[in-house]
């Protein structure tokens, strides 16, 4: 890792490969740069040497999604680039690789945004690069340019046969304007996107070169762990660091704002200077809280309306006048994020300039924060982005950042700032605990005309003062649960605000992962009051306003034999979920043991996530969604007693095992009319489908996650 090489120094064309230009490209209509520097790049995601070397610039963090490889076949395709003489770099922190529909531009890899905020814009670069080569190609032929064409990374003339190189055009293509619209190939022209392409980084990560940030090492590095307070909110009363600077290889402990850093020339002499810390705290107002309370206040919070995030209809007067009347509790606890890389920072502050070797899912949110802290100007803040070890939302925070660049200014040197699985474990930002009440109403046809979900919980923007859209409702809340896509004539959905200073922060699918739980076991609920098949009277209620809804639901219903027969002690249960751009259906089938453990024998999943770049990338990540969320469902609870996290590590929050995973079917559906998200669509469906299956194998409904075997034990 080269600590004096910024990527912004390398994308503007400070790094001499051969001839070549720098130009500019308004995808999406940014800036435009003048001629400068080494290289051919007519766009910040994308430049060729003079060698014909391509090389593609990865906007989004790599954490196992894939898009490290999927952001170069889509660049390549269109670019008709030899793909065995691509190569990919990670991007730094730049505003020209932003996301133009992520908060006015931040660069940030969440909310399964990266294709389907990107595939324009890539496909453009791409397009835009191979029209200026082959006009280039044409000028020094003289010969019309219609009379040229591209193909692996060399332009020819039809009528002669005469060919160029892309290296040898890279100066020449620099003498034409950036396309604005460039023409883009029809879906049958495509060579790499929609095909299953190797991922890339696979090699290296299996060969053990991939660097991610626990790997990091810069000349003169010092490691730091920082003691925080136990309690949320807390902070120092006063220090005595006598012991822990006694101990063989500790070089300082500094103060800094999350508490109390030990500095040393490695991890283990800062984890034992860590220990022999004697600090009072100051445990602040959250010294009381406990689980138990948060859910008696959310219970009584319950009884008072909330902010309304839908109406419809008069559900009031509908319910009174129902032939049938449901009512029903929802509780989901707070889960932490439990990457498999603890969180860890490299920071490296000095009097002109910063350098941050991170794992980070937010480029820009990293470099503002160093700024901050270091009064240096944004663009003296360099961010190295490294491999990821899982992200799931937790590495779009800056705490762990906060860290290591606060240690690095205080003790002049660069800092390696490592979390251990307890830090991690302990003060994470967590998905929030919430409480629902549902009530609804059928006719005497069983068909629902009523339906009220009242949710208390804390919020995702409040904490970080977001602006709340005019209605009041923290949009991250009811995400999911206000866009109920059945056909419910009356209807309502409010929210009612309470925080117990416990942090919260955006996990895998965010409030869609258990507002999925919640809403399609009701409907679940419904069903069977209506004594109808659940899958059946989904399909019946969707209407005709859904038809994507209920597309994935047929498939997934259909592949999973729904229906047919069992083997004796097993049952099925399914759900369907429209999250972060993509429909996703899931069909479980489940069973019990006398002791109540619940085993997921397997699960038929269908998703549409309109147009699919890389097939099978998208099985991938449906795949491990899944297994996310049935860890979720079956082990995933933080408890806080006396305003701290009762558990620590992986033996009190267990993670799902090889041996517990089911076998999962994906199916991919392309209707091909849109762009949706693959990393979160595959959680939501998960818990109530396993959920309605034990409903339908034991006639006991689970309404509290995670599932309790003691709950279920057979007498």
């Amino acid at each position: 890792m080269n600590s004096t090489l910024s990527r912004r120094t390398l994308l503007k064309g400070g790094l001499a490969v051969g001839a070549g230009l720098m130009i500019g490209f308004e995808v999406p209509a940014r800036r435009r740069v003048s001629a400068q520097g080494k290289v051919f790049a007519p766009s910040a995601w994308l430049r060729i040497d003079r060698d014909g070397l391509v090389t593609v610039i990865n906007s989004q963090s790599e954490m196992g999604q894939g898009t490290l490889t999927t952001i170069a076949m889509i660049i390549a395709d269109e670019l008709e680039a030899d793909w065995s003489r691509v190569k990919i770099e990670q991007g730094g922190a730049d505003r020209a690789l932003g996301n133009p529909n992520l908060m006015r531009g931040v660069q940030g890899t969440v909310g399964s945004r990266s294709i389907r905020d990107y595939l324009g814009t890539w496909r453009r670069a791409g397009a835009a690069a191979k029209e200026m080569l082959i006009a280039a190609a044409a000028r020094e032929w003289g010969v019309p340019v219609d009379e040229c064409y591209a193909d692996n990374g060399v332009v020819y003339h039809r009528p002669t046969g005469r060919k160029l190189t892309y290296g040898d055009l890279a100066d020449k293509a620099a003498q034409f304007p950036v396309p604005q619209n460039p023409k883009l190939k029809t879906k049958d022209q495509f060579k790499l996107i929609g095909k299953n392409v190797p991922r890339r980084d696979t090699p290296d990560k299996v060969t053990g070169r991939a660097i991610f940030g626990l790997d990091v090492v810069v000349p003169g590095m010092l490691v730091a762990t920082v003691q925080r307070c136990p309690v949320f909110g807390g902070t120092v009363k006063s220090v005595d660091a006598s012991r822990a600077k006694a101990i063989k290889g500790v070089k300082d402990v500094v103060q800094i704002s999350s508490g109390v850093a030990v500095v040393a020339d490695g991890y283990w002499a800062a984890k034992r200077g860590r220990d022999a810390l004697r600090i009072e705290w100051d445990e602040g107002p959250n010294a009381s809280v406990t689980s138990a309370e948060i859910s008696r206040t959310y219970a009584q919070l319950a009884r008072q309306p909330g902010k309304i995030a839908r109406r419809d209809g008069d559900p009031t007067t509908a319910l009174v006048g129902a032939a049938k009347k449901l009512d029903a509790v929802y509780e989901v606890p707070f889960l932490a994020h439990a990457t498999m890389e603890p969180m860890n920072c490299t920071a490296h502050v000095q009097a002109d300039r910063c350098d941050i070797w991170v794992p980070t899912q937010g480029q820009t949110p990293t470099q503002a924060r160093a700024a901050q802290i270091t009064g240096l100007p944004p663009e003296k803040v360099f961010v190295h982005t490294t491999f990821l070890g899982g992200g799931f939302g937790r590495r779009f925070e800056t705490d762990f950042v906060t860290d290591a660049v606060e240690v690095s200014k205080a003790v002049h040197a660069p800092v390696k700032v490592i979390w251990s699985r307890e830090d991690d474990m302990q003060h994470d930002f967590y998905r929030p605990a919430t409480y629902n009440v549902l009530r609804a109403g059928l006719d005497g046809g069983g068909a629902p005309v009523a339906w009220t979900h009242r949710i208390v919980s804390p919020s995702l923007f409040i904490p970080r003062k977001w602006p709340l859209p005019p209605n009041g409702v923290d949009p991250a809340m009811t995400a999911l649960a206000a866009e109920l896509p059945y056909t419910i004539p009356n209807l309502e959905v409010d929210w009612v605000f309470k925080d117990f200073g416990v942090p919260v922060g955006f996990w895998r699918s965010v409030s869609s992962s258990q507002n999925a739980f919640i809403t399609e076991s009701f409907i679940d609920e419904l069903a069977y009051a209506a004594g109808r098949d659940p899958f059946e009277y989904r399909r019946e209620i969707l209407g005709s306003k859904s038809p994507k809804h209920k597309a994935v639901l047929e498939k997934a219903a259909k592949e999973a034999g729904w229906g047919t027969p069992l083997p004796a002690g097993r049952a099925r249960g399914i759900a369907v979920a429209f999250s972060y751009g993509s429909y996703a259906a899931e069909v479980a089938e489940v069973s019990l043991a006398p002791d109540g453990k619940v085993r997921v024998h397997r699960v038929v999943c269908a998703v549409d996530t309109g147009f699919a770049a890389n097939p099978d990338q998208i099985k991938a990540q449906m795949e491990g969604g899944i297994i996310y969320a049935l860890t979720a469902t079956l082990y995933g609870e933080i408890t806080i007693d006396k305003g701290r996290v009762v558990q620590s590590n992986f033996h009190d929050y267990p993670m799902l095992k090889i041996g517990e995973t089911p076998r999962i079917e994906v199916h991919i559906m392309e209707s091909g009319d849109f762009v949706g998200g693959a990393g979160e669509p595959g959680v939501p469906p998960l818990a109530p489908a396993v959920c309605n299956a034990l409903y339908a194998l034991t006639s006991k409904r689970i309404r509290r996650l995670p599932i309790r075997p003691e709950e279920l034990r057979r007498a």
